[in-house]
C-alpha cells in the first residue's frame, strides 16, 4: 500500500509548482486532475502535447499518476449537458496513456441538476438506475477502446451510495474495465446502526477483488456530518488499515479532503497506521 495525495490539494498557478508541492511532501503517488495543468477536468479537445508534458514533468520528479479524475454527473437530467460531458470524457480517455496513467476515476451521479455532490430522492428510482447503466455502458466502451480502467467511487449523495449497490453495478455491467475506489468515510451513514468497522468489512467482502484505489479522509459528527482531514475525526483508521491489509489490497491510499496545511500531520498519522496494520 503506497500513500499518495490528490494533486488538487495544492493550489499553484503552474503545473510545475503543483508537482513541486507534491514532491515536497515526500509522497510519490498522485491522483491527478487536469485543472492542475490549466485545463478543464474534462478537456474540450484532445491535447496530447499537454498530456506528454504532464508525464514528463511527473517523471522528472519520480511521481506516479495512479489515476486521473474524470468525474462528472453521469445521470444529469440535462441530456445535452450529459452528451457534452461524455464527449469530453472521451477526450480525457484519449490523453491518458500519453499522460502516464490507465485509470480514470468516476462518481455515479445524482438527479440534482446543480450540485453533483448533493443527494436527490430520485436517485433511488428505477429511472436513475437505468440512466446510470446507459451512461456506464458508453463509458466502459470508451475505456475498452483506449485500454483503460474506470474506478467508480460509492458516494452517499450518488446513485451508488454503498457497497451493496456497487456490487450490483459490477455484476450488472460484468466488465473487467470497471473497478472501485473505496473511501471508508463515504460508507458512514449516521442513521445506520451497524458500526463502521463492520460496514467496511462487509464492503471489502463484496468488493475487495475490484478495489484498485483507497481514499483517506475522515469525518466528524460533532455538528452534523462533516468530512475532515485523515486522523482528525472519528474514523477508526487502525481498523480501516487492518481490513485493507487483510484483504490483500496493494493499491494506492490517496489522501484528500484536507487543506494543504493539514497535509504533514495526516501523512505522519497515516504512515503510522499503515505500519501498525502490518503487525
Amino acid at each position: 500500500m503506497r500513500l499518495g495525495i490528490f494533486s488538487k490539494t495544492f493550489e499553484r498557478p503552474t503545473l510545475e509548482g503543483n508537482l513541486d508541492a507534491v514532491k515536497a511532501t515526500g509522497l510519490s503517488v498522485i491522483q491527478f486532475n487536469l485543472s492542475c495543468a490549466g485545463l478543464p477536468s474534462l478537456p474540450h479537445e484532445i491535447d496530447l502535447e499537454t498530456a506528454v508534458y504532464i508525464r514528463e514533468e511527473c517523471e522528472k520528479r519520480h511521481l506516479h499518476i495512479a489515476a486521473v479524475s474524470g468525474t462528472f454527473n453521469v445521470i444529469h437530467p440535462d441530456r445535452q449537458r450529459l452528451r457534452d460531458d461524455i464527449r469530453r470524457f472521451r477526450h480525457l480517455a484519449a490523453m491518458c496513456h500519453s499522460m502516464g496513467t490507465s485509470v480514470i476515476t468516476l462518481c455515479t451521479g445524482t438527479r440534482d441538476k446543480d450540485n453533483m455532490w448533493r443527494a436527490h430522492p430520485d436517485n433511488n428510482s428505477p429511472e436513475a438506475w437505468d440512466d446510470l447503466l446507459t451512461s456506464m455502458r458508453e463509458l466502459v466502451n470508451i475505456a475498452a477502446e483506449y485500454e483503460l480502467e474506470l474506478a467508480v467511487e460509492p458516494e452517499p449523495a450518488n446513485v451508488i451510495s454503498d457497497a451493496v449497490k456497487a456490487r450490483r453495478l459490477l455484476d450488472t455491467m460484468d466488465s473487467p474495465r470497471l473497478k472501485i475506489v473505496l473511501d471508508a468515510a463515504n460508507l458512514f451513514h449516521p442513521n445506520e446502526g451497524m458500526p463502521l468497522t463492520e460496514v467496511i468489512e462487509q464492503a471489502l467482502l463484496l468488493l475487495s477483488e475490484h478495489v484498485i484505489i483507497a481514499h483517506a479522509k475522515d469525518y466528524s459528527t460533532m455538528e452534523g456530518l462533516q468530512y475532515r482531514a485523515a486522523g482528525t475525526g472519528e474514523l477508526d483508521y487502525e481498523a480501516y488499515m487492518k481490513l485493507l491489509h487483510a484483504s490483500h489490497f496493494s493499491g494506492p491510499l490517496i489522501l484528500h479532503g484536507l487543506h494543504e496545511r493539514e497535509v504533514p500531520q495526516s501523512i505522519s498519522y497515516l504512515k503510522s497506521r499503515i505500519e501498525a496494520a502490518k503487525l
